[in-house]
This record gives structure tokens, C-alpha cells and sequence, in this order.
């Protein structure tokens, strides 16, 4: 029987998707060795500011900029939910989906890393996937409690054969490119007609252009 290889979902608001998003996943990608990383924006997140464009314009955002990165799957299934984007919910149903052997992980940004407590049943998470996690600049590698980090370190790991050898349980961060682009900055610098070029993929500028948002 052929060992299940390990998968792995990113999710995020992406309002708009940028360089930022997806440099340091594809970096995640090359060093530990993942081979598809299904993308999934959120519909309605619950932990920030809800976003300027639509779900329908994010979609379309994500499909264009991931258009020829072979690396990248895009999965809606959130986008259809008109309740908060509980991500414990979401890869609970993906889990049961793919059954209890095969190796899963999610990715999150460092920024994120350091407010997972105040996720929805963030406790829950080890036992339905690894959390893989890339840098931000700017940001402690500490949590911000004594009991967080006890936490973060009952799961830590940098083991990367752990990560396709079980399917879950493992939090890895991973040494990736630390841009510094926010999806905040890009939205400011398109209200104030300033170049996004370098940014923003081209064919999403072209498309956040034609359509007028973020003014």
C-alpha cells in the first residue's frame, strides 16, 4: 500500500492574495516537501476586520494569482458558509474527509501563531493536523503567556520526517522569507494610487483595476 503524502491547507482572508501570501508558502513548501497545498480563503473570518471585497472577487483573486502555480489547489468549501470561518470546524470535516491515517497540516503565519489561544477550540488542533508556520517580520517567537508557550512546546518540532510520518500532532516553524507585505499596506497604497507592482501579482492588480476595488 503507498504511504499517503502529506497535505496541506492554507487558509486566510486574502483581501487582496499578494507575494507576501504566497512567496514564503512556496518556500515552506520546497523545504520540507510538500507537493500540493490546497488554498482556502475564508468567508467570514472571525478574528479581524471583515474584508473589503467580496467573497466572490477574493475567490476569483486566488484563482488568478495561483493560475500557473501548479503547487496551489484552490477549495471554496468556506467561501459557501454564511457562519464565522471556525478553521477547528473546517479541518475537523477535511480530517474526517481524509481519514484518521493520512498526514495533514496547516499553515499559518507567524502572526498567528502568536494569537492561536484566542481562536475557537485552538486545543483542538494538534489532534487533527500538524501547524506549520511561517515567519512574519516583526514578531516574537514567543507566546504571550507562560501556559501558551508550555503549549507551543509540548508539539514543537523540527523533525520534518515527523510531519509525513504521522498524521498529526507536530507544530513546525519553518526558516522562510520574511516579506514584509500586509494586505493592509496594499489596500492603503491602492486608495492613494500608489504602485503596487512587485506586490501583488499582475494578473490580480489587473483585475483589482478593471473592477475599481480597494478605492
Amino acid at each position: 500500500m503507498t504511504k499517503p503524502t502529506l497535505r496541506a491547507i492554507y487558509g486566510g482572508t486574502f483581501d487582496p492574495i499578494h507575494y507576501g501570501h504566497l512567496k514564503p508558502v512556496e518556500a515552506l513548501a520546497q523545504r520540507i516537501g510538500l507537493s500540493r497545498i490546497i488554498i482556502m480563503p475564508n468567508n467570514v473570518p472571525p478574528h479581524r476586520p471583515q474584508p473589503q471585497a467580496t467573497s466572490e472577487q477574493r475567490k476569483t483573486m486566488v484563482a488568478l494569482a495561483i493560475a500557473e502555480r501548479p503547487l496551489f489547489e484552490l477549495d471554496e468549501r468556506e467561501l459557501r458558509r454564511s457562519t464565522p470561518s471556525w478553521t477547528a470546524e473546517t479541518l475537523d470535516e477535511v480530517r474526517h474527509e481524509l481519514g484518521p491515517v493520512q498526514p495533514l497540516a496547516f499553515i499559518i503565519g507567524q502572526d498567528s501563531l502568536l494569537s492561536l489561544a484566542q481562536w475557537h477550540s485552538y486545543e483542538t488542533l494538534p489532534a487533527l493536523c500538524h501547524i506549520l508556520v511561517t515567519r512574519r517580520p516583526g514578531y516574537a517567537l514567543k507566546m504571550k503567556t507562560p501556559q501558551e508557550q508550555a503549549w507551543l512546546e509540548r508539539y514543537l518540532t523540527d523533525d520534518i520526517r515527523e510531519l509525513h510520518n504521522r498524521p498529526a500532532g507536530r507544530i513546525f516553524i519553518a526558516d522562510t522569507p520574511e516579506l514584509d507585505i500586509s494586505a493592509t499596506d496594499i489596500r492603503k497604497r491602492l486608495t492613494q494610487h500608489q504602485s503596487c507592482d512587485g506586490l501583488v501579482p499582475a494578473a490580480v492588480l489587473e483585475y483589482i483595476q478593471h473592477n475599481g476595488l480597494y478605492r
